[in-house]
Formats: C-alpha cells, structure tokens, sequence
C-alpha cells in the first residue's frame, strides 16, 4: 500500500504522532499544556496538542480513545470517534471526560488520544417512498442479540 503524505505543523514540544508498532493503525496524540489539569469525576474538558493537520482530499482524521486510560483511569473522550475533515485547518483538541470515581490529572505530554487515517466516500441521497426488504427489518437496538 502506498504512503499517504499528511502535512502537519507542530506548536507543541512534543514528538509527532506517529505509529507505535509496524501493524498499528492509530498515532497517539499528546497534549499540548503548560501544566497538569484535573478533571473531577464525571468533568469534561478541552485539551490542545498543539498539532494542525492538512489531510489529502477523500481522507478524514478519526479521534478516538486510548483503551488504558480508559480501563485504567477512567479517561475517555466525548463526541467519539470524533472526524476532523480535509478541508479543517484549525488546531486538532480533544474532548477528553473522567468517568472514574476519582480525580485524574493529565500531565503535559501525556498520551491522550489516537487518531486514525482513514478514506471516505460522500453518497448522493436518493429520495424514495419505499425501501426494499430484508430479513432484520426494522429491528435495531439489541434485536439481533435476542434468544
């Protein structure tokens, strides 16, 4: 598969993203803070990385969460996988959440988040009085977990 080049401007300190193993398919995201923030239980925030991307045209950015921090401090992101566009310009920050019990402080350069290239396509909508039908229907929301 060949490369695919996304320019990138770095206001932070920290190392570009970049990927972790040979087979991994995110970059982790640091965060770009002056000092450590905080979050109570069940706080939200926003944290920059001081990162700007320009991504070829058919690809987005998807944001997602780093599964330790989740598992182990509770630390998810809101709004995901959060999209950053191709035509986007302005800073990459995350919506970071602490959904543990306790306090939980991310420190300057912390890895925060993943993000993940990734191709699109844009579909026209067809306005229809009829969809055909298939065996689920209309079920949704657990219907095929069902016994």
């Amino acid at each position: 598969m060949a490369d695919i080049i996304v320019k990138i401007i770095n206001k932070s300190d920290n190392e570009l993203p970049a990927y972790a193993t040979a087979d991994a398919a995110g970059m982790d995201l640091r965060a770009h803070l002056e000092t450590a923030v905080t979050l109570q239980p069940l706080e939200r925030t926003l944290i920059p990385t001081g990162l700007f991307i320009e991504l070829p045209a058919g690809y987005e950015a998807q944001i997602r969460p780093r599964s330790g921090l989740a598992i182990k401090q509770g630390i998810t992101l809101l709004n995901t996988p959060g999209t950053i566009d191709a035509d986007y310009r302005g800073e990459i920050k995350l919506i970071v959440i602490n959904l543990s019990n306790e306090p939980q402080t991310i420190h300057p350069a912390d890895r925060v988040a993943q993000m993940v290239i990734a191709p699109f396509v844009q579909v026209v909508m067809e306005p229809v009085a009829v969809l055909s039908e298939t065996v689920r229907g209309t079920g949704g929301f657990g219907h095929t977990g069902k016994s």
